[in-house]
């Protein structure tokens, strides 16, 4: 009895850590579909939003041949990075996050949803390498 109990707090532990590590990636593919209109994430190529090939990790305004809000432009030269904390915060509201920025997108109110979301284009950037 105390083993299965053991073995199942050792289960309970390891998922609840990969939770917070990151997101589903599976699940955030599904949410990917709301962006799509917009954007991509498996070529260089821009739609009405700059394509997202390799976003996590990438300088802000940097996908080529886009053209980027002034205000964008202007945290771009300040050298910030779309890294997990700044794309968090982005998609949980745009308008918030970068003022006047072209980005429509109410965003997203759920951090599971977030996390999901990035864990994808995460997930797609590993793939391509």
């Amino acid at each position: 009895m105390k083993r299965t109990l053991f073995a199942c707090l050792i289960a309970v532990g390891l998922s609840s850590a990969a939770l917070a590590d990151g997101g589903d990636a599976k699940a955030g593919k599904k949410l990917f579909k709301r962006c799509s209109a917009c954007h991509v994430y498996d070529k260089d190529k821009n739609k009405v939003g700059p394509h997202l090939v390799d976003i996590v990790g990438r300088k802000f305004g940097a996908a080529e041949k886009f053209k980027y809000s002034k205000a964008l432009l202007k945290m771009a030269e300040e050298g910030l990075v779309w890294d997990k904390d700044n794309l968090d915060k982005y998609l949980t509201k745009p308008k918030d996050f970068i003022k006047r920025g072209k980005m429509i997108f109410r965003g997203l109110k759920r951090k599971k949803d977030r996390d999901n979301l990035i864990a994808f284009l995460e997930a797609e950037a590993k793939k391509a390498d």
